[in-house]
């Protein structure tokens, strides 16, 4: 009796041969690995009212759970970061702004919603908003889950004026309103069972790192920078409704191109559209933006 390299064994009897096939292990765990991926994926699918697609947010994860998360890493930010005093002129314009953006959520949601012939979810009605400016050079802003809102001092001088600063701050109240952080997580636990089947077929860290690349490429930084145009999208027409100048975002976007320096990654290795990219898609949303403002603006 002797063996395959294989592992199979087999013989001769009677001048006839019989073989025995066996089944790898680790097949076996690979292919339960990729049943429950798939599994996993298409459980988790819904449909985002606000903009009419489908999206990946593991249903074990509630508002309320990304609400304590946005919460945590905020009061961490705040230990870290210096906020700016609260009566300084940059304080109180940046909460006015996010005032009046707050106010127009629910109609431009509703409105969003409508244009699918869905309606709003409307988790924003458990946002415990709170606003704050920090000092730092960063050109940036962020909104939490929940509804913690950060401007950074360094985006001041890019912005410029009020209608600048809407329009980015419209888009970070975007990314908790379509519950991004969300579609993250689900991302990166989808990423790592990828991970751990490739691990149980006996990749190595070569192969694996190919295929994480291939991910990357291939899913992963395209599915980020469509929550980028998301955001765009709903917080132009959010800014638009709150009365202030949704043209100004295509100016603001030629100064952050300019503020980059020419240090930016090329777009299909960022998380984010390039500048040339958002001016492009946001020029063609002006039209429905002006819509909105015409819509929704009660100074008019």
């Amino acid at each position: 009796m002797r063996q395959d390299p294989f592992g199979n064994a087999y013989g001769s009897r009677g001048g006839g041969q019989r073989r025995g096939f066996g089944f790898s292990p680790r097949l076996l765990i690979l292919v339960a690995f990729i049943a429950y991926a798939a599994y996993y994926y298409f459980s988790n699918r819904t449909t985002d009212p606000l903009t009419g697609e489908k999206v990946l947010i593991d249903r074990s994860i509630s508002p309320q759970d990304e609400k304590a998360l946005g919460l945590q890493a905020y009061q961490e930010i705040l230990q870290q970061e210096r906020p700016v005093d609260a009566n300084t002129d940059i304080s109180r314009q940046v909460r006015e702004i996010a005032q009046r953006l707050i106010a127009k959520i629910p109609a431009v949601s509703d409105a969003l919603a409508a244009e699918h012939g869905l309606q709003a979810q409307h988790i924003e009605k458990d946002f415990d908003w709170d606003v704050n400016v920090l000092q730092s050079d960063q050109v940036n802003a962020f909104c939490l889950p929940g509804g913690k809102i950060a401007v950074y001092t360094g985006l001041v001088p890019v912005a410029q004026n009020a209608d600048a600063m809407a329009v980015v701050m419209g888009h970070e109240i975007t990314h908790a309103l379509l519950r991004h952080g969300a579609q993250r997580m689900t991302e990166q636990k989808l990423a790592q069972l990828g991970q751990m089947a490739g691990a149980m077929s006996g990749m190595d860290a070569q192969q694996m790192q190919m295929v994480m690349a291939v991910y990357g490429y291939g899913r992963s930084l395209p599915y980020a920078r469509k929550q980028e145009t998301q955001a765009d999208e709903m917080g132009l027409m959010l800014a638009a409704a709150a009365c202030y100048n949704p043209q100004e975002a295509v100016a603001l976007w030629e100064r952050m191109g300019q503020a980059s320096g020419g240090q930016a990654p090329p777009e299909f290795a960022s998380t984010h559209p390039n500048s040339g990219t958002r001016i492009q898609n946001l020029q063609a949303l002006m039209p429905k933006a002006m819509e909105y403002r015409k819509r929704f603006c009660e100074q008019q």
